[in-house]
């Protein structure tokens, strides 16, 4: 036999050896593979991890349903919309009571350039954006993800109208040289005043210090108070307060000499009922010259 005939032989005996030989030892090494064969059948069975497990990557709501917003009117409006694992998604918001297509992602399709869609680069938020909020803005807005089928959660826009409220009757009877005190609290806001003008009657007095009138504003407490420590025939007339994101409130000041306050106001009424008498009585003479 030849070199290379041995050198084949040694090789084919070695591999039966080791063949053979593996099946005698106490012990068989099984390789671990991520898919097992039946003994029985000539298939393979894959074992996948609970489903549980990749819930976390499933597209969801961050923000609940139904969330109530309030905003006051002519303040700006912001209507969250938290949305986990968007993917692909894309976020539309509509305006329910008419369905009006207001924004698809950040593109406003509203004619209404008050509507706008804010979103950050790798944020989850798209926020609905509604500025100079007016009372017909009120109702529901749904958030839509793009998917098969779409899926929503809906928004309630709440405004109200934040109004002036001076304390007190709506008119004040005073002597020359007392002291006038008048309270502006701003109510059903929603957002503090940036500023509260006082004025009398067309002038704005908020710094007529020279003429005895001291202002201080607390925006914070949404009051304004203004005084006047001895006051005179000059300060009557009509006080209005006015913030800047309310309805006024007005009030009349009398400032009388030595006369009775409820005989000005008895007075006040007498010249009114008259007026009426002489209306009434034109009225009746007009009719009769028509007969």
């Amino acid at each position: 036999m030849t070199l290379e005939g041995q050198r084949c032989l040694c090789v084919v005996v070695l591999l039966i050896h080791t063949v053979t030989g593996a099946g005698e030892g106490p012990t068989t090494l099984q390789p671990t593979l991520p898919a097992t064969l039946q003994p029985d059948q000539n298939e393979l069975t894959v074992s996948f991890p609970p489903v549980d497990l990749f819930s976390g990557l499933e597209k969801h709501f961050g923000t609940e349903n139904n969330t109530v917003v309030t905003s006051q009117t002519g303040s700006t409006a912001l209507l969250p919309c938290v949305i986990r694992n968007i993917g692909d998604g894309i976020v539309s918001w509509i305006r329910r009571k008419d369905y009006h297509l207001l924004t698809v992602g950040l593109t406003t399709y509203s004619s209404d350039q008050r509507f706008q869609a804010i979103h950050l680069q790798h944020s989850e938020d798209w926020t609905l954006k509604v500025r100079f909020v007016q009372k017909r803005d009120a109702g529901i807005y749904e958030c839509q993800v793009s998917s098969h089928p779409p899926t929503s959660i809906f928004l309630i826009l709440e405004v109200v109208e934040a109004r002036a409220q001076i304390s007190g009757p709506t008119e004040k009877y005073l002597k020359p040289g007392s002291t006038l005190r008048l309270q502006c609290s701003v109510v059903q806001t929603t957002e503090a005043p940036a500023f509260v003008f006082w004025y009398h009657n067309s002038r704005m007095i908020n710094y007529d210090v020279e003429r005895g009138i001291n202002v201080t504003t607390d925006p914070a407490q949404r009051v304004s108070d203004l005084l006047i420590p001895a006051t005179s025939v000059s300060h009557a007339g009509n006080y209005t307060c006015v913030p800047n994101n309310a309805v006024p409130a007005s009030i009349y000041v009398h400032i009388f000499n030595g006369e009775n306050p409820a005989a000005m106001q008895s007075s006040s009424t007498s010249f009114v009922l008259h007026q009426q008498c002489s209306l009434t009585a034109l009225i009746i003479i007009q009719q009769i010259i028509l007969r």
